[in-house]
Formats: structure tokens, C-alpha cells, sequence
């Protein structure tokens, strides 16, 4: 069963799962609340039946001998009435389950007579009619009620006489789309809590251990046999109150949910399953009743209380517990046989009576639930009004025989005879086909969807072109290359493109957010192109000196932000289980590679900045390599401060540096430093996306003013440099990459921070417009190479980064906030490219293989996230490029229906429920539900419950956000799969949870 929570009605009011579980806030992630059933009819297809609003609901009282529950609470009747029912309650109906006559007219019920009721359409009751009842039911009306048509064929026979149609809520199947109707379950439940509260009650000494001044007191020792519904609220309630609980079932299945309690599940030394028909046991063999009956036998002896709950439908409650072992307890205990009203499971017991035999206090009451009459009432109430309006859809009232819960439960329609239903169909599935073995290559994706066999001429034919294209194209570089350094120069690019792209392919989903962060802590490196073209005093001189210094100060800011934020997300996966980590050992290689490279440098030693540069970018290699796993995660972002730091420093004894110019480079690092560490130290995980976005746009401004500051200081050179071209390539690539990671970092922060309508902005012509701006680039660039002078330089320059910037806006705004993970490692793979062409232009080849890392980073988390998706990048980043703006054509039929559920139901169905996977989504994100939904997650899993997570690609507004936010709020990393881990999962789940999530998720 999937139920899609967007607004969550997971309140465990009714559940001893609310103790520490924070529900107020989880309710903030979520706008709605269903379980999607198909039922076979259409959207299309007029309603069958008669309209709730034509149709009165009577709610006569119940006049059973002592019977103080009534069919249906004010609650229930108010949501009757909200459906358009007329609801018509007898006079005092509710008083002995305390529900007074104006509050149920303040619902919406009237309050009539006994006769006005029973001429109702439809008469809700809780006990079978008796005597009295029969003469007030109207000819050719509904009932709906307990009726156990196996014992009271009589009143079946009599009913029919009346042309009634009739519903037995015992008879409802329990199947899981009927757990919500389920009033057996429900009953049983409160009888087992009134169980324990009796025997408490009658009990002489404490159930819990205690010390006292006057001694110690031995906690009370309970053994419960049956661990159906009501043993298993017996159970609980009993370990709740402290004592020592056995049980004993005989169906296996029960030891894990008798265990997660923390009872003891006894055996016997015998192998026989006890599994029968709708969740009930099913009758044992005569040795294996022998063998039971000696292990009774030997724990009456010891227990105090004794609470038999075993029932085999349609016979006589078995004996269990004999006369001999009833004799052999101690004085004052006591037993509760809850199967009195079909005979006892207890020799001594007398149903309906509470009587003492050889000092043993029997309790053989048949009416526990009704001792409670508010609770039970309450739930029968919500039990039966779920039932009522399932009958049926849209509002209208329609006995459909082919649904399985009104064939299961329906006794009589229209005065013919229907019980029992028909056995359910089972169609054994056909045995597999054998597997043919194959000996060709397997077919492509797209001929598998179309069924078509493939060409694998033309799909070898198009993969030998793509080698053709890229081995061509390496030649003809070789053939523009104005020197040497050009082709080491791309030697590097290439290689390190390679080494990124395996690298990156081995980090685990579950850390794309400290990937992401990581990679953007290594982006500023782009300090370093700053720091080179830095000059003057303790001010700039100049203007490509002022660039230069606001490069170095924007840069710092990303490197130390990005790796305090890196190393604040990476503590969160830790465990509790974890052993002690001593990641500060990682400051001797630190300390070793810069102290070495000070002191040679202090001897005189030349040419050590390349060296410095290979082993920096290892560093940087080995980073993103650490996030592979969550072992070597913290050495990765350790790795990454090393190399960033390594490169820094290299440049700086690069560098003539003057004391002057020391302090204008330490003042603007150290005020970037402050900066970064403030805005890393204060941000909420939730906020993770929009910071990110943030510190891309300061990358791509970075880049933009370094390419500019290059171009004004190298200018004099171009005329007799023969790599003059290569140079002024790179820099109108740098600051056209730059402006429109600029400002489409910064629309991407403002729509996740909600400054900015996160919405598509589809402008009229958006795709013109941005190929428009494209053309004018081009022509900008063919400007800049035919005018030489640098006024028409500068002027192109200028003229790309503001076209770059629009475009970049233009681009962004397209875009709607659902996709902005994937505009993210967009912009984190422009980051890096700009990063290359400033590697480029200053011959620096730390510049080169950290951009290409960088790059090819984003670039295929970016298809990661595109393929989960189904859709192809140019889609995305276009947004929805070769799609239309407004579907023209009719929309999909919806051929279901979803049955709404309440707070009860989705507790119900969690309460139920073994195997649980839960979908988080944004929404989560956004009400900061990852706390309570943690300790919700804790609760059930130390109730033996096996709950995971799957987490989508894109889900968040960030690639692995929601990762992230588990991690933070102490959800194990080991049970936060992806998408891929656990697809194959689903079809052995009995609920999934879709918190927030339903963008992600096919419903």
C-alpha cells in the first residue's frame, strides 16, 4: 500500500508511538494526505447510486443488556454530514459512552425519537439486532452492523423477510485496503488493554519491580497465550506497566512483534505452523496440543496473571488452560479469559461473571470493549463511517459486487441471501519461460522500449564517428598549437578531464551534497589567478590590480566557507557506533608539505612551483576520490584543504612579494576568510542549496574580473606573443562562462531563498531571445580578434560578460525551482570550465586539472540527476526546450480513484505494517521535518519494524540534500538508500510513505 503524505496525518494520538515523536512539527512538511486504490472506474464515467445528500443515517441506541457503546461518535457523524447525509441520532443515544445530545446536533445530527431513526436509510448499530429492534426496521432499508451470520441465521432469515440489505462489520475480509473498516481489530485491541487494566485492578501487588525502604518487590510475571490483535495489546500494555511478559502463539510469525516489545515468546520443541485464514490460527494436531499443554501446565506455576485470547473462527474457544493447572497458581492470581464469550480457553471460567476458584480470580467478562465505552465507541464509530463511504464513489451510495470488501462483508441485498461470499479467486502464475541463452550483443534501450530488433551496424557505425570526431579533433589542436606549452597545456586539460570523470563516477549518491560543497571549496583556487596579477602597496595601483584583488578576496571566501560547510555535513553521517576518529593527524602531511617547500625556498631552490602545483592537484584528485565512501569522506575534504592550500602558498613564493603587498594580500584573504567561515558557520542545513548557488556566483564573478585584469595586463604582449590567440580565446571563454554562472547562480539563489517567484518565467520568445544573445556573443568574439587596439578588447569584453550575465538570467529564470538541482551541477560544471580557460591564459596547470575536475564533476552528476528524470539536459537547462510551454493535446485519463485517510488510518496502517519504506521529498526540507521524523523512525524500528529510506536523485534542491538533513537529524547513513538500491524493494513492501515527495514519485 502507498500512502502519499504531503501533509502529514501521521499523528499517533491512538498509539504508544506518539511518546517522544514530535508530531506538530512533521505535519508542517505535508498538504494532504491518501491511499491510492484502483476501483475500475474512470474520470470520465457518470456516478452510479443514490447522492449521499438524498440518504438519512439513523443511529438508534443500543439496548443489549449492558451494552454502553453506541455506532457512531459526534466526530463521525459531523463527517457524515460534511459528506451531505442526513444524520438522524436517537434520544440519549450516546449518554452511557458520555457523548451528550447537543453535542451531536453542534455536529449536525438531528436528535429524534426511536421510530425517525429506525426509518432511516441506512441504520448504523453495534450489537445484532434483538427482539425490540426487529418490529422498528424498516422494509427495504440498510443495516450495518455486528451480525455474526454463522450464529444468528435466525435473524438472517428474518431480515431477509424484510427485503433488508444488510453488512456485517465482522465479516469485513482483512485485506489491507479493509484494515481502515476493520471494527474487529479495533474491539479486539481495547479488549486487550481492559484486559491487563483488569487484572491490575484485582491484582494484590505492584506489576512493576520496586525497592523499597520496607524492601524489595518482585515485578508481577504475566503470560499471555494468543498474540493476535488483543494479546498483543495485552503485551504491551503489561511491559508498559513493568512486569514480566511471556507469550505463546502459535504461529511463528508473531515471535518478532512479541520480542519487539521486550516480552519473552515461548516454544515448544515441535514444528508446526499455526497460520489459518484472515489472520486467525488455525486448529493444532493432538501432539502438538500435548506438547503446549505441558508448557502451560509448568508456567501456571510460576506466572501471577494468566490472559487467554485464543479463538478459531466458527468452533468452540479451545481449553488451554485445565482445572488441574488453575489449582496449581499461586493464591491472589488472577486470569482474564477474553474468548469467554465462545466457551473460555479456561476450564474454571464462568462467561460473563467474575468468580474466585481455589484463591484464583477468574475475570470471564464478555463486554470488555463496551467497559470502555468512550474509546471503543470512537474507534467503532470511525470504523463503520470509513466503511459507509466506501460504498460506493463521488459522493454517491452503490453496492458494487465486484468490490471485494462489499462482497466479503454484505449478508443480504435486498432480501438475498449473499453470505458467505464466494472463495477469492487465485490464478496460479504461469510457470517462466526458459531463459534462452544468449550469444549477441544485448540490444540497445530505445529497441528495447520499442520492441524493435536493433541495427547494431549503425549503432557501431555511430560510436566508430564519435572516435573519429575526437581523435580528429586532437590533430587538429596539434595544428593550431602555437607552441609547446600549448599542447602540454591540453595534455593536462585532457588527462585531468579523464581522471575527474572516473573519479567522480565512484562517489556514493548519498555524499553529492558534500561533492557539491567539496568541489566548490576547490573552485577557489581561482585566488590563485587573482594573487598573480595582484600589485602595488598596501592598496591597489591600478585597475586590473583592484580586479585582481577583489578575485582573491571573493575566492577565499568560497574556499574556507566550502570546507567548513563540507566538514559540518560530513560529521552528521557519523554514528553513534563509530569509532573515534583523530583527523587532526592529517595536519602533519600538511605541515610536511608546506614546511618543506618554505624551507627549500628559503634556501635558494628554483622551479619548485610546478612540483607544488602536481602535488596540490593530487590533493584535489584524491577529494573528490575520498567522497567515494563514507570511511574516507573526512580524509577527502582533508585532502581538499591540503591541495587548496599547497597551490596558495606555491603562488605566493611565486611572487615578489613586498611587505607592502603582503598586507594588502593578507587583508583581503583574511577579510574573505572571516567572511566565508561567518556565512558557513551560520547557515542551516536546510539553506545548504541556496548557499551553494551563492558561492557559484562569486566563482563566476571571480572569473570574470581575472579575465579582465589578464586582458589589460598582458595586452602589451599580444603583438609579439605567437600564443596570443590561445590567450585571448581562453579569456573571452572565461568571461563569457563567468557572467552567465554569475547571474544564473545568483536567479537560482533567489528562487530557493523565495526572494524570486520559483515558478517558470516563460518569456514570449525565450528560445529566440537566447540565441539572439548567443549570435551576438559569437559576433563580439569575431570583433575582438579582428580589432586589435584595446579599447575594441576591452569593449568585446565587456560587451560578453553583460550579454553572458542576460543571458544567464534569461536561461535561469526558465527554469522552474523542481529542476534547480540540476541548474546547480550545471553551474558547478561551469564553474570549473571557467576555471580551465583561466588556466589557460595564465599557463597554469593548477588552474587546469582542478577546473577539469570541477567540470566534469558537474557535468555528470548533472546527467545523473537528468537520466532519473527522463529527460535529456538541453530540456532542462533550455527549460523545456522542444517541449511545448501548455499541453494542447487531452490530458491522461485517470482510471482510479484515491480513498482519503485519516489520522487513525495512517497510524493504523504504520501500526500494522512490517516492511516500510519512506520517500522524502522537498516538502520535508522545507518544514524541517527530518527531526521528528527521525525519533518516529527510531520508535518503529526498535519495534522490529524494517523501515528505509529511498531517496530520488532529485529530490531536494540539491543533489544528496536530503541525505544531508537525515544525517543531521541521527537517521542511520545504512538504511538511506537510492533510488536504484531499492527500486526492486517495492513490490515486497507493505507501506510506503511519501513525505513531500510526490514530484518524485509515480504514484
Amino acid at each position: 500500500m502507498l500512502l502519499a503524505l504531503q501533509y502529514s496525518k501521521l499523528s499517533l494520538e491512538h498509539s504508544c508511538l506518539a511518546k517522544s515523536v514530535k508530531w506538530p512539527q512533521l505535519r508542517r512538511a505535508f498538504s494532504r494526505s491518501s491511499v491510492r486504490r484502483t476501483d475500475g472506474s474512470s474520470a470520465g464515467e457518470a456516478p452510479k447510486g443514490i447522492p449521499y445528500s438524498k440518504l438519512s443515517v439513523g443511529v438508534p441506541k443500543e439496548i443489549f443488556q449492558n451494552e454502553n457503546r453506541v455506532a457512531l461518535s459526534p466526530v463521525a457523524a459531523a463527517a457524515l454530514v460534511k459528506k451531505g447525509f442526513t444524520v438522524n441520532v436517537e434520544e440519549q443515544a450516546g449518554v452511557a459512552a458520555k457523548f451528550k445530545n447537543e453535542t451531536y446536533e453542534a455536529s449536525g445530527a438531528r436528535i429524534t425519537d426511536c421510530k425517525t431513526t429506525f426509518q432511516s436509510d441506512i441504520v448504523l448499530k453495534v450489537r445484532p439486532p434483538i427482539e425490540l429492534d426487529k418490529g422498528h426496521l424498516r422494509d427495504g432499508g440498510t443495516l450495518i452492523s455486528f451480525l455474526y451470520p454463522a450464529q444468528n441465521k435466525p435473524l438472517v432469515d428474518e431480515l431477509a423477510k424484510k427485503q433488508m440489505t444488510v453488512f456485517a462489520m465482522d465479516a469485513i475480509p482483512r485485506i489491507s485496503r479493509a484494515q481502515v473498516f476493520d471494527a474487529l481489530s479495533s474491539m479486539a485491541n481495547i479488549a486487550g488493554y481492559k484486559a491487563v487494566i483488569e487484572a491490575a485492578n484485582h491484582f494484590g501487588r505492584f506489576f512493576t519491580g520496586q525497592i523499597t525502604a520496607a524492601g524489595k518487590v518482585p515485578p508481577a510475571k504475566v503470560l499471555v497465550i494468543g498474540g493476535g490483535v488483543a494479546g498483543l495489546a495485552a503485551v504491551g500494555c503489561c511491559k508498559n506497566m513493568g512486569a514480566i511478559v511471556r507469550a505463546f502463539d502459535t504461529r511463528e510469525a508473531v515471535r518478532e512483534q512479541v520480542e519487539s516489545f521486550g516480552a519473552e515468546f515461548l516454544t515448544i520443541n515441535m514444528k508446526e505452523s499455526g497460520e489459518g485464514v484472515g489472520g486467525y490460527a488455525k486448529e493444532m494436531s493432538k501432539e502438538f496440543i500435548e506438547a503446549e499443554m505441558a508448557l502451560f501446565a509448568e508456567q501456571c506455576k510460576d506466572v501471577d496473571i494468566v490472559i487467554t485470547t485464543a479463538l478459531i473462527p466458527g468452533k468452540k474457544a479451545p481449553v488451554l488452560i485445565t482445572k488441574e493447572m488453575v489449582e496449581t497458581m499461586k493464591p491472589g492470581s488472577v486470569i482474564v479469559d477474553l474468548a469467554a464469550e465462545s466457551g473460555g480457553n479456561v476450564e474454571t471460567t464462568k462467561p460473563g461473571e467474575l468468580h474466585v476458584h481455589k484463591g484464583v480470580i477468574h475475570i470471564g467478562y464478555t463486554d470488555l470493549p463496551s467497559r470502555m465505552p468512550t474509546q471503543s465507541s470512537t474507534l467503532y464509530a470511525n470504523n463503520i463511517s470509513k466503511f459507509l463511504l466506501s460504498i460506493g464513489s463521488k459522493d454517491h451510495f452503490y453496492i458494487d459486487l465486484n468490490d471485494e470488501v462489499v462482497r466479503g462483508s454484505i449478508v443480504l441485498h435486498e432480501g438475498k441471501l449473499l453470505w458467505p461470499p464466494p472463495p477469492p479467486k487465485v490464478s496460479a502464475a504461469p510457470p517462466p519461460p526458459p531463459k534462452p541463452v544468449v550469444t549477441e550483443a544485448k540490444p540497445s534501450v530505445a529497441a528495447k522500449q520499442e520492441g524493435q530488433v536493433p541495427d547494431y551496424f549503425k549503432e557501431t557505425l555511430k560510436k566508430s564517428l564519435v572516435y573519429t570526431a575526437g581523435l580528429g579533433s586532437i590533430v587538429g589542436l596539434g595544428v593550431v598549437s602555437p607552441n609547446p606549452a600549448f599542447t602540454t597545456m591540453t595534455t593536462i586539460f585532457g588527462l585531468s578531464g579523464i581522471v575527474g570523470y572516473h573519479t567522480v563516477w565512484g562517489v556514493t549518491p548519498a555524499l553529492h551534497s558534500p561533492l557539491m560543497s567539496v568541489t566548490n571549496a576547490v573552485s577557489g583556487i581561482t585566488a590563485v589567478g587573482g594573487l598573480l596579477l595582484m600589485g602595488g602597496g598596501v592598496m591597489p595601483g591600478t585597475v586590473p590590480q583592484s580586479l585582481a584583488a577583489g578575485a582573491a578576496f571573493i575566492s577565499t571566501i568560497n574556499i574556507f566557507g566550502g570546507f567548513l560547510v563540507t566538514q559540518r555535513m560530513l560529521d552528521m553521517f557519523r554514528r553513534p557506533t563509530d569509532p573515534k576518529e583523530h583527523n587532526y593527524l592529517y595536519a602533519i602531511p600538511a605541515l610536511a608539505f608546506l614546511g618543506a617547500y618554505g624551507t627549500a625556498l628559503s634556501q635558494g631552490c628554483s622551479d619548485l612551483e610546478q612540483m607544488m602545483y602536481l602535488g596540490s592537484s593530487l590533493c584535489c584528485v584524491g577529494a573528490l576520490a575520498g567522497l567515494s565512501s563514507q570511511k574516507t569522506s573526512r580524509l577527502g575534504n582533508a585532502l581538499g584543504m591540503v591541495g587548496v592550500s599547497g597551490g596558495i602558498a606555491a603562488t605566493l613564493g611565486a611572487m615578489d612579494l613586498t611587505p607592502e603587498l603582503a598586507t594588502q594580500v593578507a587583508a583581503c584573504m583574511g577579510a574573505g576568510a572571516g567572511i566565508g567561515l561567518l556565512v558557513a558557520k551560520k547557515i542551516e542545513i536546510t539553506d545548504l542549496p541556496q548557499l551553494v548557488a551563492a558561492f557559484h556566483s562569486l566563482v563566476g564573478l571571480a572569473a570574470v574580473l581575472t579575465c579582465l585584469a589578464t586582458y589589460m595586463v598582458d595586452y602589451p604582449t599580444f603583438a609579439t606573443d605567437e600564443a596570443a590567440n590561445v590567450v585571448k580565446t581562453a579569456l573571452f571563454l572565461g568571461t563569457y562562462i563567468g557572467g552567465v554562472t554569475f547571474s544564473g547562480s545568483l536567479v537560482a539563489y533567489g528562487k530557493l531563498q523565495g526572494l524570486l517567484n520559483s515558478a517558470p518565467l516563460l518569456l514570449p520568445g525565450r528560445h529566440a531571445l537566447n540565441s539572439a544573445l548567443l549570435a551576438a556573443n559569437i559576433g563580439a568574439m569575431a570583433y575582438y580578434f579582428m580589432d586589435d587596439s584595446l579599447t575594441a578588447g576591452l569593449g568585446c569584453l565587456g560587451t560578453t560578460a553583460a550579454l553572458s550575465t542576460l543571458m544567464g538570467f534569461t536561461l535561469t529564470s526558465a527554469i522552474g525551482g523542481a529542476d534547480m538541482p540540476v541548474v546547480i551541477t550545471v553551474l558547478n560544471s561551469y564553474s570549473g570550465w571557467a576555471l580551465c580557460a583561466e588556466g589557460f591564459m595564465l599557463n597554469n596547470n593548477l588552474m587546469t586539472i582542478v577546473g577539469a575536475l570541477i567540470g566534469s564533476s558537474g557535468a555528470i552528476l548533472s546527467y545523473i540527476m537528468c537520466k532519473a528524470m527522463n529527460r535529456s539536459l538541453p530540456n532542462v537547462i533550455l527549460g523545456g526546450y522542444g517541449t511545448s510551454s501548455t499541453g494542447g493535446g487531452k490530458p491522461m485519463a485517470i482510471t482510479g480513484t484515491h480513498t482519503e485517510c485519516n489520522v487513525d488510518d495512517a497510524v493504523s496502517m504504520i501500526r500494522d505494517a512490517k516492511d516500510i519504506i519512506i520517500t522524502p521529498g522537498y516538502g520535508l526540507c522545507v518544514a524541517k521535518a527530518q527531526y521528528p521524523l527521525a525519533e518516529m523512525v527510531k520508535t518503529l524500528r526498535a519495534a522490529g519494524k524494517n523501515v528505509r529510506f529511498g531517496i530520488h536523485p532529485v529530490a531536494g534542491r540539491m543533489p544528496g540534500q536530503l541525505n544531508v538533513l537525515l544525517a543531521e537529524a541521527g537517521v542511520p547513513y545504512d538504511i538511506v538508500l537510492e533510488m536504484d538500491e531499492i527500486n526492486d524493494d517495492f513490490t515486497k513492501t507493505d507501506l510506503v510513505l511519501v513525505i513531500g515527495a510526490n514530484d518524485t514519485v509515480n504514484l
